[in-house]
């Protein structure tokens, strides 16, 4: 049986990307009136009234800088919704969200591509099988409306 870690963004890149995001802008917290924006640093949607923040990210470079990878041409940035202050985390491993129509990209420990699977149902099984393939580090789960990272998965 397979097993992995749901992560979301770690609490030292979230304390960055809360004063500078990763395509060098200043962080604009706003309070959110409707709710239901994806926070990725507790991995839940936020409920009205809280605040939060939309910055920029690279999920890639940021690995891979911690690992040693190079992402090369996989180094993509995008938006993401946070606290604007520190919350308190992740409260459990449930997959978070909805995660019917997502798209999985498997990178390998080089940060090189190894593939992406579109899931419209069954994604503990698709999770297996990209573990299942031993050249597999990582997967970015992502939205298919806006191609949005949601979050990341590990082995273990």
């Amino acid at each position: 049986m397979t097993t992995y870690t749901v992560c979301p963004i770690p609490a030292d890149t979230l304390r960055a990307l809360r004063t500078v995001d990763d395509a060098g802008r200043p962080a604009a917290p706003c309070t959110d009136e409707e709710g239901g924006a994806p926070l990725r640093c507790c991995l839940r949607r936020s409920v009205p009234g809280e605040r939060i923040a939309l910055v920029s990210y690279a999920p890639l470079r940021r690995w891979a800088a911690g690992t040693g990878a190079r992402p090369g041409a996989y180094d993509e940035q995008g938006p993401v919704f946070i606290h604007a202050e520190e919350c308190t985390g992740r409260p459990d491993s449930a997959l978070p969200f909805d995660n019917s129509h997502r798209v999985l990209r498997r990178y390998s420990a080089e940060g090189r591509i190894l593939g992406g699977r579109l899931v419209a149902a069954g994604f503990g099984s698709a999770l297996a099988d990209a573990f299942a393939d031993p050249e597999v580090a990582l997967v970015h789960v992502r939205a298919v409306e806006y191609g949005c990272f949601l979050y990341e998965v590990r082995r273990g």
